[in-house]
């Protein structure tokens, strides 16, 4: 599996080091303190046992064991014993000066109820300025601390808690105002964002989906990629394109060396160009500890590139690791330190066999290393990906493959507008829409390789997990040098495939003929589907929380026709995928009540709709919508909204009990669609003279306790369909609502999936999309 001609001398002195690290940061200094002894106690008998190979490799990896034992014990060891610790472990209120370590980053959450996704808060480290040692994580607002720099102090007051631990923060500081004493960045922090920041106004010439995505690509700023991009691209297998790799950064050495070549430049000025080149990307992307790491990663990647990737390549990277390690012992843990030095080895150590192997069967030379380096850097990271996601992709590989040809161009291309920016904007904007097809390209094959089914194998998360993915990959790997194995691997194959296909024939296909409706499992939030008589073509009542999710089950019921949104309320949780929808869909027009709250998520509707085409219209009690096959009564809300005394927000329970009550006629029967309404409204209805009998009825707000049972019993369903996310914080479905429903057929998102309502010969029936899931654990 390894080259004879590697020489991996300092590879297990490397691996000593980082594993003193980790024990240091997970096990604390003490135990650091014992990995010190060791290392003692290693050398001697090194020295005892003389001269040799062996002895000399025991006597290296000691000897930096004990020095990264030092080191991890002189950064642990203070923040354990720091005054704030003992302040974060009571709650105490400090205030504290520091000066912060990297950019401010966007903690982004999902929106719910009257709450819109996006960042309300950021995460920063910070450097303390009376401890040079002590480190803090400042967790503040975003609208106050977002435009800060690296390496501005400041002064700022909040609560302290406890770090997470696996990391040497002394604490964490909620801070709840604005920073106090701002101090000047330095001048070329402040030159560095005025390149980035032009490289993003540039960058508008393209679709916001793109424009977010190139400064992500090319200098690591993902302040403005779209939500959807990030997760299409975790799915896939790309988001290792949304950071700072040492893949950037051989890219841009890698243009530079070419172009100094070109130039007929000699060998020396070439490298002295390439290294100034890549000091500047560094400044450019923030020497960070993330952004060194991948410049040392980088550095490795090109010098293997330039050697041909021959032997003198792993000493380099295995030398890097003990280096980075012992500056900063805090990398030990991160998953990206992991990555980039598992997808360096690969590169060396696995890639140019591999490529060599293609070559030999006839591959041309450049398909053989556009084949070969991506596939041997995600076989590498599987287990890490694996241990973080829980799962294995099988769609990164090709995604990559598809994706690696135009990642060099896009970001040359980024870089040189970038850098113009500042000097000619007509320039810039150029060489970004150079850059816009090859964005688009990783855009689309993002969507597509995320798109697919089924595309990921449950697997163990966790350290055990990772372990265990390595483990069978290593095997896998050493028996595939055998012919007979490999004659096996293949017949295993075709045996699965075999009796894998006619085993998914017999289950039950997806969508099952006849479907009247569909509740989407689209996680915390409501989507329903209900057809039309016209394949391709059926009206939807909401959109969820989210935009993968609501296009994944249109893409599955294979609907790309949809004559009316219906939007029950505006609530983020039920308007979440609108845009996505429009953008993918022939859409007719837009729904909503006669309540237009909360003002943000109006705006949004209005200018989500504005921007597609698609006219924005209102409903109200007594309208009729009919279709072939389906039919829509709006029953509530049963008044207008009273006019507004105030600019103060409306509370939750006040939009919710405004959602737009339909009754929907289909071939399975009538269906009762109740947004999220709750006990007022009930209330009314029951009240009311309206009939609000239905056979099937989706609960109100995703089965919340404020549900009167008395409403659940007036409707009389045969099936109680409950729009719920699994493992919810809200306590969604309640045991009341449950019980309430005792003696109905009840099915929930949850546990079941898609959930599909039917019109049989024997009358009103279900389905569900896979197997019965288990209860989420409370």
């Amino acid at each position: 599996m390894i080259p004879a001609q590697l020489d991996i001398r300092l590879v297990p002195a490397a691996v000593a080091v980082w594993a003193v690290a980790l024990v240091g940061l997970h096990l604390g200094w003490f135990a650091t303190v014992l990995c010190g002894v060791l290392a003692v106690a290693f050398a001697l008998l090194a020295v005892w046992r003389g001269t040799g190979v062996w002895a000399n490799g025991l006597l290296a990896a000691s000897v930096l064991a004990g020095a990264a034992a030092v080191v991890v014990t002189s950064h642990a060891l203070p923040a354990a014993t720091h005054p704030l610790r003992e302040l974060a472990s009571k709650g105490a209120t400090a205030t504290i000066r520091a000066t912060l370590s990297e950019d401010p980053r966007p903690l982004r959450t999902k929106g719910y109820a009257g709450r819109p996704a996006g960042a309300d808060q950021v995460a920063v480290r910070a450097r303390l300025s009376e401890d040079p040692g002590g480190s803090v994580l400042l967790l503040a607002p975003a609208d106050a601390w977002s435009k800060l720099l690296p390496e501005q102090e400041v002064t700022a007051t909040g609560a302290l808690i406890m770090p997470r631990g696996g990391d040497f923060t002394v604490a964490v500081l909620r801070v709840r105002g604005p920073p106090i004493a701002v101090g000047l960045a330095p001048s070329w922090q402040t030159a560095a964002d005025g390149v980035r920041t032009g490289l993003r106004d540039a960058a508008k010439v393209l679709s916001p989906e793109l424009a977010g995505l190139l400064p992500a690509l090319v200098v690591g700023d993902t302040g403005g990629l779209s939500p959807r991009v990030v997760e299409e691209f975790r799915l896939s297998g790309l988001a290792h394109l949304l950071a700072v790799s040492g893949a950037n950064l051989a890219i841009v050495c890698g243009a530079v060396l070419l172009l100094f070549r070109l130039l007929t430049a000699g060998p020396r000025l070439a490298g002295l160009a390439a290294v100034l080149a890549l000091v500047g990307f560094v400044v450019l992307a923030r020497p960070e500890p993330s952004v060194l790491r991948a410049a040392v990663m980088g550095g490795v990647t090109l010098l293997a590139l330039v050697l041909g990737r021959k032997g003198s390549a792993l000493p380099a990277l295995a030398g890097s690791v003990i280096a980075l390690l012992l500056f900063d012992p805090g990398l030990a843990t991160t998953a990206g330190f992991a990555l980039s030095v598992l997808a360096t080895a690969a590169l060396v150590i696995l890639a140019p066999r591999w490529a060599g192997a293609l070559r030999d069967r006839g591959v041309p030379v450049g398909l053989a290393e556009a084949i070969a380096v991506p596939a041997a850097a995600q076989l590498a990271t599987a287990p890490v990906i694996a241990a973080l996601s829980g799962e294995i992709s099988l769609v990164a590989i090709p995604a990559n493959l598809l994706a690696a040809p135009v990642v060099a161009p896009a970001t040359v291309f980024g870089v040189l507008a970038a850098l113009v920016s500042t000097v000619h904007e007509g320039t810039a904007e150029l060489l970004v829409h150079l850059a816009g097809p090859e964005v688009w390209w990783l855009v689309t094959v993002g969507r597509y390789a995320a798109a697919v089914p089924d595309s990921g194998v449950p697997w163990p998360s966790g350290v055990l997990g990772g372990l265990l993915l390595a483990a069978l990959l290593v095997v896998v790997v050493m028996l595939l040098r055998s012919r007979r194995f490999r004659i096996v691997v293949v017949l295993g194959v075709v045996v699965l495939v075999l009796t894998a296909v006619p085993v998914k024939l017999l289950k039950p296909q997806w969508p099952v003929d006849g479907w009247a409706s569909v509740a989407c499992d689209v996680g915390q939030g409501d989507a329903v589907v209900l057809a039309v008589a016209e394949p391709g073509r059926a009206v939807l009542v909401d959109t969820g929380p989210e935009p993968l999710a609501v296009n994944a089950c249109l893409d599955r019921l294979g609907v790309d026709r949809v004559p009316v949104v219906v939007l029950s309320h505006l609530h983020a949780d039920h308007i979440g995928g609108l845009a996505a929808v429009l953008a993918e869909r022939s859409v007719g027009a837009v729904a909503v009540g006669p309540l237009r709250e909360p003002a943000w998520a109006m705006k949004e509707v209005r200018d989500t709709a504005a921007a597609a085409g698609v006219p924005l219209i209102e409903l109200g009690r007594g309208q009729r919508l009919e279709w072939p096959g389906l039919v829509l009564e709006v029953l509530a809300p049963l008044r207008s909204p009273a006019p507004r005394t105030s600019a103060a927000p409306l509370p939750g329970t006040a939009v919710n009990d405004a959602s737009l009550v339909l009754r929907a006629h289909t071939p399975a029967g009538r269906m009762l669609l109740t947004g999220d309404i709750e006990l007022a409204t009930q209330a009314e209805l029951l009240a009311s003279t309206v009939d609000i009998s239905a056979d099937v009825l989706k609960v109100p707000h995703h089965g919340s306790r404020y549900s009167l049972p008395r409403f659940l019993g007036a409707v009389r369903p045969r099936v109680a369909l409950i729009c719920v996310g699994a493992g919810n914080d809200y306590g969604h479905p309640s045991p009341l609502v449950l019980q309430s429903l005792a003696g109905v057929r009840v099915l929930r998102t949850d546990l079941d999936g898609d959930i599909a309502v039917l019109a049989t010969r024997d009358g009103l029936a279900t389905a569900r999309r896979g197997e019965p899931r288990p209860p989420p654990r409370r």
